[in-house]
């Protein structure tokens, strides 16, 4: 990122911004099952609950690292009040870009709640006019002192001119 002013990009998404946290998310069966077909991932830990009992070390079924972290755009929309279905043709796209640091430190086991909290690092424009954003992430478990994960996630937003 270069030293473009940065006041020129999205409001919300200014370094020091706090974001969050998001509304809870109860992580049930169905979410855990309907994401390993969707990765056709088997895993019993994750999809066979009477298996996960008798064999599993959390005494049930965890969500997926990755399904929590699937989540984390639905949590930052709902941390930041926005609407991911607006029309986006004159005000341009979000696009991920990927992490710098991800760690999954907390299994989520069946039946807890999650949410998002979320802090800007870093934003400014690249090179290419993109206005690209480095935020902290953290999944907290409720009731949990060690969240489910944290992350440093890259972004970045692409205007209608850029496309």
């Amino acid at each position: 990122m270069n030293d473009a002013p940065l006041n020129a990009g999205p409001g919300f998404l200014m370094p020091g911004a706090e974001l969050g946290p998001s509304a809870w998310i109860t992580i049930t069966q169905e979410m855990i099952s309907q994401f390993g077909r969707t990765t056709l991932d088997p895993d019993p830990m994750h999809v066979d609950p009477d298996w996960a009992r008798a064999n599993g070390p959390y005494g049930g079924t965890i969500a997926f690292g990755f399904l929590t972290l699937a989540l984390l755009t639905h949590m930052l929309h709902d941390a930041a009040g926005t609407a991911p279905h607006v029309d986006q043709r004159e005000a341009g796209h979000f696009l991920n870009y990927g992490f710098n640091r991800l760690r999954f430190v907390a299994p989520v086991r069946c039946g807890e709640r999650v949410r998002g909290h979320f802090k800007v690092t870093e934003a400014g424009f690249d090179k290419q006019g993109r206005w690209q954003t480095v935020m902290a992430c953290e999944v907290e478990i409720e009731g949990q002192d060690r969240p489910a994960l944290v992350a440093e996630w890259l972004s970045m937003h692409v205007g209608p001119e850029q496309e």
